[in-house]
């Protein structure tokens, strides 16, 4: 994978929170304060894509607080996109105070102060978001015009605030997956993105670019495929039909997005990886491999088994059959007693001994 990962269960308590505060200091100049910092818990993923800085992050109770000192030692110049996936945080920022909602989405300028902080600092309740930075010059608006939406919560369950925040999410789990050859394509989708949101929420989008435009739409498609995926109907016609656009410009948006890919192909792909993820759910062990295939829309066993082999390299039940098998033996080693060293057994042994 590509970027930084901290797990505060691989750091010796009394360095966890410094680490986890000097990997967050890379991107921002803010001072931290905990009262969780002596047993702190989170986890970071960090990931430089090109132009744009994401972060995922869980934590304990933090305040990230930065001054108007700090905003003069140094700015970056950067707009901060901030999604929580849990409440519980307040930002104080642009003369505004705000609550953040599950899954809302706020917007903060690097050239202000910001007092970002937890509602209640005394419970120990881990609260998950994400962050992402991008230099301000890759808006096509002007700060002045940008500055509406400084600190105001925006929901990130309609319109393209939803398309953002679930590409976010779904980033979030491909990152192990992720290679240095995919940071500049995958962070300039983000760019695009949050271009495409802020320019729509200002009745902007004439000065998004064209090629801004089409990456907006692409993913718009891609979404709307992946939530579709069940349905049978499910055509390059009906995607396109969705969309406002001909069929012929909906196989050219898949050609300059995916070189090499048709609609078609992926769309059979992803319910391929969705038969493949079902197969791994031990809550699903007792359905039938039909029924799974059945249900993403791969009707006859015999072209299921094909394509699946084709794919991943095995027979669906041979795949099942390994992951659960993968599975059971992982949760066997976590329930296992924690051996010593062969020097504390002697110890023990002979301690035994002697207390006979």
């Amino acid at each position: 994978m590509i970027g930084t990962v901290f797990r505060s269960e691989d750091v010796p308590a009394s360095d966890r929170f410094d680490h986890w505060r000097e990997l967050i200091g890379r991107t921002r100049s803010s001072d931290f304060i905990s009262s969780h910092s002596a047993d702190f818990r989170g986890e970071l993923t960090l990931l430089q894509l090109g132009p744009a800085t994401v972060m995922q992050t869980s934590f304990l109770p933090t305040r990230f607080l930065r001054s108007s000192r700090m905003v003069r030692g140094g700015d970056r110049e950067l707009y901060h996109l901030t999604l929580m996936l849990d409440a519980g945080m307040v930002l104080d920022h642009a003369g505004r105070s705000t609550v953040f909602g599950p899954r809302d989405l706020h917007l903060a300028d690097s050239s202000r102060p910001y007092d970002f902080r937890p509602l209640d600092d005394r419970e120990r309740r881990v609260v998950r978001g994400f962050g992402v930075d991008i230099p301000k010059d890759m808006l096509p608006l002007p700060p002045q015009r940008v500055r509406e939406l400084l600190n105001r919560p925006v929901s990130g369950h309609e319109g393209l605030g939803a398309l953002l925040a679930d590409f976010l999410v779904g980033l979030g789990r491909q990152t192990e997956n992720l290679q240095p050859s995919d940071a500049p394509r995958v962070g300039r989708v983000v760019v695009d993105l949050m271009a495409a949101w802020i320019c729509q929420l200002l009745d902007a989008e004439a000065a998004l670019s064209p090629e801004t435009r089409r990456q907006a739409l692409a993913e718009r498609i891609r979404a709307f495929v992946r939530q579709n995926l069940h349905d049978p109907a499910l055509t390059p016609a009906a995607i396109a039909a969705a969309h406002n656009i001909s069929v012929s410009y909906l196989h050219r948006i898949f050609q300059q997005q995916m070189p090499g890919e048709t609609v078609a192909a992926w769309i059979r792909g992803q319910r391929l990886e969705g038969a493949r993820r079902d197969l791994t759910d031990p809550a699903l062990d007792s359905v039938p491999i039909h029924a799974l295939a059945a249900r993403w829309n791969f009707p006859r066993a015999a072209d299921f088994t094909r394509t699946f082999r084709a794919a991943y390299g095995l027979a669906p039940s041979e795949f099942r059959l390994r992951a659960l098998s993968e599975r059971g033996a992982a949760r066997l080693a976590q329930t296992r007693p924690r051996r010593t060293s062969p020097a504390a057994d002697q110890h023990e042994t002979e301690s035994t001994s002697t207390h006979r």
